[in-house]
């Protein structure tokens, strides 16, 4: 078992020779092939799902808490191999796309055969649904649970293709981990739809949705040339830039509202701490994507040529962690002082 590859795979995407990859154990090819330092992104909604449970005074059962998180990591992980599988069969991962030079795409690269690739998806998928089914069993076979289990299929098959090619791919992700993971996750632990966590959800979503589409940004040309019609191929370079800037800004704004409703009570203020890292980030979106590396930019493995989405991964990381951290003293200060900052 090679730990250091499994911290490694969870914090980049790391850079493997054809010889290295048949070294490397079973556990670290799936973490490599899945993307797994992105999966953060997936288990912070999942988490936030039940900590909104506490919130809102709900009990939550952490076997079934544990399953969703889970099962939803799970999902976007198969999502992943599923991803490079379809763009590798559609040719697009030809001729040194994009995908190929940031990180391995096992396919393109001889890694993985693509009957191989497909038991990697069909495993994760697999071990995915079994989460979803047993949360549906535990909730008495609920009908919305079963169409939220849907919905999260149909965008496992469907984002690569055709969604991300007619310009719904971004719109997808600010619903996947919006509505469908927070709160799809907030009604599985606590069978009660709530549009308020909905809302609330948003400033975490908004950070996520700010990533793909620096992604986006990062590889336009290319997809132009592809024919992917992405949200940033559509509006262009400069209006995506500053889409991304106002993604960034919102959730900021978007705490103070719910600090001003009362939902939020002021301790989650906290997310300000993140403004740093914001402001560290937004003068790089006020211009247009260099042509060389910058010096100091970190190369491969999640970073050049990428340089919009790592940015992006970096901030909301960032306002993510205090955002999650907040609401969790958001949640104590509620069982402390019930009557305080009461809606």
């Amino acid at each position: 078992m090679n730990f250091a590859m499994w911290r490694k795979a969870l914090q980049v995407i790391p850079e493997v020779s054809k010889e290295e990859w048949g070294r490397l154990d079973i556990i670290s090819k799936w973490l490599i092939a899945t993307r797994a330092a992105v999966l953060i992104m997936t288990f912070f909604s999942a988490v936030l799902a039940g900590i909104f449970a506490f919130h809102d005074h709900a009990k939550v059962n952490p076997i079934t808490w544990l399953v969703l998180v889970l099962g939803l990591v799970l999902a976007h992980a198969a999502n992943n191999i599923f991803n490079d599988y379809t763009d590798y069969v559609r040719g697009v991962d030809k001729d040194n796309y994009f995908r190929t030079m940031y990180g391995p795409q096992p396919v393109a690269d001889g890694l993985l055969t693509k009957t191989q690739h497909l038991i990697y998806f069909a495993v994760t998928g697999l071990l995915a649904l079994a989460c979803g089914i047993y949360l549906i069993a535990v909730n008495d076979g609920d009908s919305l649970i079963w169409l939220l289990l849907g919905l999260g299929a149909f965008f496992v098959f469907f984002y690569t293709w055709p969604l991300k090619y007619i310009a719904m791919g971004e719109i997808a992700v600010l619903i996947v981990w919006g509505p469908l993971m927070i709160g799809g996750g907030y009604y599985v632990l606590t069978h009660n739809w709530s549009w308020n966590v909905v809302w609330a959800s948003l400033p975490y979503v908004l950070g996520v949705t700010a990533v793909i589409f620096g992604k986006h940004i990062d590889k336009l040309a290319i997809d132009k040339a592809k024919k992917i019609h992405t949200l940033p191929v559509l509006i262009g370079e400069k209006a995506a830039r500053y889409a991304v800037l106002a993604m960034m800004i919102l959730p900021y704004l978007l705490v103070l509202a719910l600090i001003a409703v009362k939902y939020f009570t002021p301790v989650m203020l906290l997310v300000f701490v993140a403004a740093p890292t914001f402001l560290k980030m937004y003068p790089q979106f006020l211009k247009p994507k260099p042509e060389q590396r910058p010096e100091g930019f970190p190369d491969g493995q999640g970073g050049w040529p990428l340089y919009f989405a790592p940015q992006g991964f970096v901030n909301n990381r960032a306002f993510g962690t205090w955002f999650m951290l907040g609401l969790i003293l958001d949640v104590v200060l509620r069982l402390v002082l019930p009557n305080f900052w009461v809606m």
